[in-house]
C-alpha cells in the first residue's frame, strides 16, 4: 500500500509555492494575466497538483490570482478603475500611517527601515527594478507595523500586494522608483518623531507614484512559467 502524503508536509510544500509565486508575481517576474497552469506548476516545482492547487487557492484569497471556472488560475490583472481606487486608498491610510509610526519608532525600527532602503538601492544598483519594487512595497508594510494599528496594517498589506499588480501593468515612468531620496527624508522623520512631515512626505511621495501610472489599457508582455520561474 503506498502511504499517504503528511497533511502537514503538504501544508508546508503549498505555503512554500505560493510564497515562491507571491515573490515571483511582486518582482513582476510573472506578468498580470499570466495563465498558471496546474500541470505546469506541478512539473517546475517537483510536486503534486493538489499542492500546486492549494497554493493557487491560497493566492486567491490574497486577490493575487484569479480562479476561472474551466479556464484555470491566472495572475490577477487589476482594472483602470481598482487602479486608481488602489492608489486613492493608499493616499488616504498611509499618511496618517507614517503619522503614527513617528509617535511610536524606536531606534531598531528605524534600523530595520535603513536596512529596507539600502536593499532597494542595492537591487536598483543591479538594474533588477521588479526586486526594488519588492523592497519598496515591503518598506511600506514597516512602516504600517510601526505604527502599531493591525487592523489598518492588514490593509495597507492587502493594498501594496495590489499595487505590485498594478505597476506590472501601468508603470510609465521609471523615475519615481529611482528617486532616493523620498524614503530617506521620510526615515529621518520617523526617527525625529516629526509625524506631521512623516505625513506630509507620505502624501506627497504616493501621489509621485500614482502619476507615475500610465493608467490607459496596455498589453504586458509575457513569458513562459518555467522561464520566470528559474533561479
Amino acid at each position: 500500500m503506498l502511504d499517504k502524503p503528511e497533511p502537514k508536509k503538504t501544508a508546508r510544500q503549498a505555503d512554500e509555492i505560493s510564497a515562491a509565486l507571491t515573490l515571483a508575481i511582486h518582482q513582476h517576474r510573472i506578468a498580470p494575466g499570466t495563465k498558471l497552469g496546474e500541470d505546469e506548476l506541478a512539473d517546475i516545482y517537483g510536486v503534486s497538483r493538489t499542492i500546486i492547487r492549494a497554493a493557487l487557492l491560497s493566492l486567491s484569497h490574497q486577490q493575487l490570482v484569479e480562479i476561472h471556472r474551466n479556464r484555470g488560475a491566472f495572475v490577477a490583472q487589476p482594472s483602470l478603475r481598482e487602479a486608481r481606487e488602489v492608489f486613492e486608498a493608499r493616499e488616504l491610510i498611509e499618511p496618517r500611517t507614517a503619522h503614527s509610526a513617528a509617535a511610536r519608532a524606536t531606534a531598531d525600527d528605524i534600523k530595520r527601515l535603513h536596512h529596507h532602503i539600502n536593499n532597494e538601492h542595492a537591487a536598483l544598483a543591479k538594474a533588477d527594478k521588479g526586486a526594488a519594487l519588492h523592497l519598496s512595497g515591503l518598506f511600506h508594510i514597516e512602516i504600517a507595523r510601526i505604527a502599531d494599528q493591525t487592523t489598518i496594517a492588514g490593509f495597507v498589506e492587502a493594498l501594496i500586494a495590489r499595487s505590485s499588480l498594478i505597476i506590472a501593468l501601468y508603470w510609465r515612468r521609471e523615475s519615481a522608483l529611482c528617486e532616493k531620496h523620498a524614503h530617506h527624508a521620510l526615515v529621518e522623520a520617523i526617527a525625529a518623531g516629526d509625524g506631521t512631515l512623516a505625513e506630509e512626505l507620505m502624501r506627497s511621495h504616493l501621489l509621485d507614484l500614482h502619476s507615475a501610472l500610465d493608467l490607459r489599457d496596455r498589453q504586458t508582455p509575457g513569458r513562459s512559467l518555467k522561464e520566470a520561474l528559474s533561479p
